[in-house]
């Protein structure tokens, strides 16, 4: 098996092997999303559009969960939400 390539190697629009929840990377976002459940209509556009797959379904709390370790703050989630339901906030100090 050949060695797998670093960031650096990997062609212009290369497609990453690895996901986003591989490795903690949530401790240098500046805003974070946070979800305000009584908007929720469990439409799931945020788990679709989250680009590090740290958005899930708690199928047993019947709920969107958002994994804090793995979020960069993008704010796709909050941009795509036809409900307004996630806000991106100042991540506290």
């Amino acid at each position: 098996m050949s060695e797998l390539k670093g960031w650096k190697e990997i062609p212009i629009a290369g497609i990453p092997f690895k996901p986003g929840t591989e490795y903690k990377t949530g401790s240098w976002r500046t805003f974070k999303p946070v979800l305000d459940d009584s908007k929720c209509v469990r439409c799931l556009l945020c788990f679709v559009y989250c680009p590090e797959g740290c958005i899930t379904w708690n199928e047993t709390e019947n709920r969107v969960v958002i994994d804090y370790d793995f979020c960069k703050g993008c704010g796709i989630c909050a941009a795509e939400c036809p409900r307004q339901a996630i806000e991106m906030v100042l991540e506290a100090a």
